[in-house]
């Protein structure tokens, strides 16, 4: 790899986000730019969260503890892409620093949530904004049924209720999302991994309305049923 940018690649598309709820594809996706590109790929370390597990098992308890290993986590992940790399001119991630916020909103209370906002509101201004973040959006359905077939054993303790809640906060961060341009994918029809078309399709959104400030939607139309 040299340090020149890779083919294709847009000069002012050095940092791409896919971002989503769990189970809807954004680390696969993740994964095929990067290749396709030739690009760093910055992957969050959920498996290295000793709590994670026990989170799953008993939210209520293990809730704080979980929220604050991610949160120091993802804040060393992201204060070491500030380092410019000669090699990877363009760096791909599938997760966004403000997603720790959304998990953190939903699943802390009183002192907890109030120290949380504290320690991230010191470490939020010290990480690098996306020049684009691209929103996959999906149903709770279609995130239980990925969720199922990828089969690690701790998420398929996770209950629609807490999809729901997921996909609703997700939507009112990223509806209100002001950092950057935002590419919002309706993903629930298109599968990128079977489906070259759909996978071409998506890169060619990408690329374009990486051009445009503020929020842009794309909402394919199925040109097929999703396949079992």
């Amino acid at each position: 790899m040299t340090a020149s940018t890779p083919p294709h690649v847009p000069e002012d598309l050095r940092y791409l986000v896919i971002e989503g709820v769990i189970g809807v594809g954004k680390t696969t996706l993740a994964r095929l730019l990067a290749e396709r590109f030739g690009g760093r790929l910055v992957l969050e370390a959920f498996e290295d969260n000793p709590f994670l597990p026990r989170f799953y098992e008993d939210p209520e308890r293990w809730a704080f503890h979980t929220q604050l290993s991610f949160l120091a986590s993802r804040f060393r992940q992201q204060k070491q892409l500030l380092l410019r790399d000669l090699f990877y001119p363009f760096v791909v991630s599938d997760y966004a620093f403000d997603k720790d916020r959304i998990f953190a909103r939903i699943n802390l209370k009183g002192d907890e949530w109030h120290l949380y906002e504290t320690l991230y509101t010191l470490m939020e201004p010290n990480v690098p904004t996306p020049d684009l973040v691209v929103y996959l959006q999906s149903t709770p359905d279609r995130l239980l049924e990925n969720i199922r077939k990828r089969g690690r054993p701790y998420e398929q303790r996770i209950e629609r209720h807490y999809l729901e809640a997921l996909c609703e906060a997700y939507d009112h961060y990223f509806f209100h999302y002001t950092k950057g341009p935002l590419l919002i994918v309706n993903a629930t029809q298109i599968d990128f991994v079977r489906h070259q078309e759909d996978l071409e399709e998506l890169v060619r959104q990408i690329l374009e309305r990486r051009r445009y400030g503020g929020i842009t939607y794309f909402n394919p139309r199925p040109a097929r049923a999703i396949e079992e």
